[in-house]
């Protein structure tokens, strides 16, 4: 294979966002500590065998650590800070400071118990899951193609997104790179020396980087807006407002036990009246794609895989919610329900079918010449 040639498996990076968001919702939907433990392993075995070598695919790590930093702050307010839950099984009592009346309902210090320490874990798993599956689709997901992937009224907004999520993998590249330099130098890089002669010329570069950024966007004739009549200017922000109207009123009525009978109905035409306003909208940006990117069967496949963990945890959560939701008062040892951990397996199906294809470098094959 030439190393010109493109990837072969190349996956839109839509479906990268849909499996990692189902996987979030999913987590979401339990406290369950041993599917947030599953629903880690899968994100990163799918990672580790699909994330291509490039800048932003580095990002899981930080994405991991991040989410280690977010369960240890919980843990650290709920000793220090204390908790509304009661508990009998006191660890230890730290000394209580008095606070003034307006601090009514905040303590600092007191018992701490074991109920309060093993809710604000499972609560904290669940946020550091969260963070976990973003990371995946940060390390997956290529974000200038699925800035491609946009329709034309929503461009402006995917490139101040993509510009954000692209602000963490560059990061991290820029830190590696300088903390590699000064080792070969022989200088220090860690500890709070190390951090300011590290973080300085990581800020030099993100700011060198933001400043050719904004002069290659102003060359490339980015806001430019081509010339649309008033009424289709008026008939699209009609449109797009009333659309969102209705599925903020339509989402509403299916939460509430009122409105489940025209829930769906406003739902549904809100969605439509916004997808017609974006659709009008899109007039108003001028742009071509050059190679757009193909919703094949490989990325139904990918987003059906963590759209069925999200659809399996949220009917397991209604109609067994003790196994989905372990007790904390009394404690109760939390189990593996078995056709929930068997959907989150299912996530693992990008591993099989959109595995990272390293590509094989061009050889030149030398003729053979007969001894004569």
């Amino acid at each position: 294979m030439r190393a010109d040639l493109p990837r072969p498996r190349n996956l839109h990076p839509a479906a990268w966002w849909l499996w990692a968001l189902s996987l979030g919702v999913a987590a979401t939907r339990t406290t369950n500590p041993l599917l947030h433990a599953l629903l880690i392993a899968t994100s990163a075995y799918v990672v580790v065998t699909c994330r291509p070598d490039a800048p932003w695919s580095r990002s899981y790590s930080a994405f991991v650590k991040l989410a280690l930093a977010v369960l240890l702050i919980r843990l650290v307010f709920a000793v220090t800070l204390g908790s509304p839950l009661p508990g009998t099984h006191v660890i230890v009592t730290l000394p209580e400071l008095p606070l003034p009346d307006w601090a009514q309902g905040i303590r600092l210090g007191g018992k701490v118990t074991g109920e309060t320490l093993l809710f604000a874990f499972y609560d904290g798993l669940k946020l550091a899951t969260l963070l976990i599956c973003v990371g995946a689709a940060n390390a997956l997901a290529n974000p200038s193609r699925l800035l491609k992937s946009l329709p034309g009224a929503l461009y402006e907004i995917g490139v101040a997104v993509v510009v954000a999520l692209t602000f963490a993998p560059h990061f991290i590249a820029d830190v590696q790179r300088v903390r590699a330099a000064r080792r070969l130098r022989g200088r220090p890089d860690k500890g709070m020396r190390g951090l300011l002669h590290v973080g300085l010329p990581v800020l030099e570069g993100a700011l060198e980087r933001s400043v050719a950024l904004a002069a290659a966007m102003d060359a490339r004739g980015y806001g430019r807006t081509a010339d649309v009549p008033p009424r289709v200017r008026r008939t699209t922000t009609a449109l797009t407002l009333g659309g969102l109207l209705g599925i903020c009123a339509g989402t509403y009525g299916l939460l509430t036990a009122e409105g489940g009978t025209y829930g769906l109905p406003v739902l549904l035409g809100g969605a439509a009246a916004a997808l017609a306003g974006l659709r009008l909208g899109g007039r108003r940006t001028p742009r071509t794609r050059y190679r757009p990117d193909r919703w094949n069967a490989r990325a139904f496949l990918v987003a059906g895989s963590g759209a069925v963990a999200a659809v399996a945890l949220a009917l397991a959560a209604a109609t067994d919610p003790a196994a989905l939701h372990p007790g904390v008062i009394p404690p109760v040892a939390p189990t593996l329900p078995l056709w929930p951990a068997a959907a989150i397996l299912v996530g693992l199906l990008p591993a099989f079918i959109a595995p990272n294809v390293p590509r094989v470098p061009h050889v030149p094959r030398v003729p053979h010449k007969e001894p004569s």
